[in-house]
């Protein structure tokens, strides 16, 4: 049976120098690097290394990098580190987060008693950022927390403006660009965050590791206790051959991003055309469908199908070897809907099914026709 993987929003296959790398690092960088002997240092040195790596590429100090298991850990860090250790008392952010910002915001506001602001979106996800900027408007201590691209329909915010917003209003501004560490360039000179979440596994590193940049003097407490791991922030021996392995995916990314962007892009325009014309009446969610204003890495299609059939979909599609979902793979236990979608469409259209397809550089043409003919005779049948 044919093969096809369109979850890369999910999580991306590793590279094959990746595994290489990873593998060298376990069979001959063991020694802890906390240890003062040869062995410890060695893997210090492999850890350093990878810092420095990482903030050269967001143009940050190798001391604003502070490895995590990942971006759940990463915006819970920055999330309960400002309302316990920098006094904020208020907390703006959007409804259509990921559940990492969304619930842990909700559990702030039962133990903290904080104010919590949900900034108004328009029909297709967008951010209101003249509703965000009177929410701004107060002499509380303000965080706002917003995604840079939305992980189920990939729009794109404008996250120059809303961290120059956030600055000439006296609030920190915390983003997880889980999905766009990888994909965008961010220099984050130029573009004034506090704080930012990325995980290695959606650039086709390693599950299990990731990293928050924290803006040098924030004045951020650790979340995990217990030794001074990661200038005290993130206590525990370092995942060395996790890091070496993010770091080495960030460095491919980055060195050929033209050629891999180029790839990809082609795909989802592709992919929309082919499916625009193989199946009537389909429409697309949020901005998924336009290069310029969603990611170029997913689109969020909502099928033509009664309920009853559709309930069926992602079986019938699991069982032609097509991976794909109907949201974020957090929820896929869920038999709720999507809370991005439940925001965004009315109530005709969340009877509907609504999946997303995500590319990488390993798919292929070929694998979108496939896919595209698949949806069409189950839409027939």
């Amino acid at each position: 049976m044919k093969q096809v993987y369109f979850d890369n929003a999910a999580t991306t296959p590793l590279r094959g120098e990746v595994i290489e790398l990873i593998t060298n690092v376990l069979k001959n960088n063991f020694g802890n690097p906390s240890s003062s002997h040869g062995f410890g240092r060695a893997s210090k040195v492999l850890i350093e290394q990878s810092r420095k790596t990482i903030a050269g590429y967001l143009n940050v100090s190798a001391s604003e990098i502070i490895f995590t298991s990942g971006g759940t850990e990463a915006d819970n860090l920055v999330l309960k580190s400002a309302v316990k250790d920098l006094g904020v008392t208020h907390i703006i952010t959007s409804k259509i987060e990921h559940h990492a910002v969304l619930h842990t915001v909700e559990q702030l506001q039962k133990d903290y008693q904080i104010s919590v602001s949900y900034v108004h979106l328009n029909k297709q996800g967008d951010v209101d950022l003249e509703h965000l900027e009177s929410l701004l408007q107060t002499e509380q201590n303000t965080l706002v927390s917003l995604m840079h691209i939305n992980n189920e329909i990939g729009n794109i915010l404008d996250i120059k403006r809303v961290a120059n917003l956030c600055k000439s209003n006296n609030a920190l501004f915390h983003t997880d660009a889980v999905q766009s560490i990888g994909h965008y360039d961010l220099d984050l000179q130029d573009v004034p965050v506090d704080f930012l979440a990325a995980s290695a596994h959606k650039f086709h590193g390693p599950k299990g590791v990731g990293f928050v940049f924290v803006r040098k003097n924030s004045g951020l407490s650790a979340l995990i206790i217990g030794g001074e791991q990661e200038r005290g922030l993130r206590a525990g021996t370092e995942s060395i051959h996790n890091i070496s392995g993010m770091e080495l995916a960030l460095k491919i990314a980055c060195k050929n991003f033209n050629e891999e962007v180029k790839h990809i892009k082609f795909l989802k325009q592709y992919f929309i055309d082919s499916i625009s014309s193989a199946v009537p009446n389909i429409s697309f969610n949020g901005h998924s469908s336009c290069l310029d204003k969603s990611t170029y890495t997913l689109v969020n299609v909502c099928l033509p199908i009664p309920p009853k059939k559709a309930s069926m979909l992602l079986f019938q599609l699991d069982l032609k070897g097509i991976a794909c979902s109907k949201g974020s793979a957090c929820q896929s236990g869920s038999s709720q809907n999507s809370h991005v979608l439940s925001e965004i469409l009315n109530e005709e259209d969340l009877k509907k099914p609504s999946i997303r397809f995500s590319f990488s550089i390993y798919n292929t043409k070929e694998e979108v026709d496939y896919v595209v003919n698949t949806l069409k005779a189950f839409v027939k049948a």
